[in-house]
């Protein structure tokens, strides 16, 4: 139950952390809106495999869209309600997503990843 607790985790820090660099003007609007971005990767981070290219897609503008700290802490704050539903995440594909996907993080992913702290 702990590895369970603790994968769930580690898919969250992962979108935490996407959400961390901006580059574009859009803002997150809603939990829904995040929840589309990533909601592509959910299988390859079960499975492993070949990365979706919608996966991909979708952190990027998750990425894109998280301009403002409010709103990185927002979107992490969406996916930490939404990843307490996903079972069976293997944490090691969560922390090689963001350079299988080309997205430059500022900081490293992690299990402890607090939405409040994130700037």
């Amino acid at each position: 139950m702990a590895n369970s607790a603790a994968f769930k985790l580690a898919f969250v820090a992962l979108v935490c952390i996407v959400v961390g660099a901006p580059f574009a003007q859009a803002t997150i609007s809603s939990c829904g809106q995040v929840t589309n971005y990533v909601a592509p990767c959910i299988p390859y981070l079960k499975t492993g495999g070949k990365v979706p290219p919608t996966c991909c897609q979708g952190i990027q503008k998750l990425n894109d869209a998280a301009q403002t700290a409010p709103d990185r802490r927002t979107a992490c704050t969406c996916l930490v309600n939404t990843a307490t539903k996903v079972q069976g995440i293997k944490p090691n594909l969560i922390y090689g997503l963001p350079g299988a996907c080309g997205v430059r993080l500022p900081y490293p992913i992690g299990p402890n990843t607090k939405c409040n702290s994130i700037q």
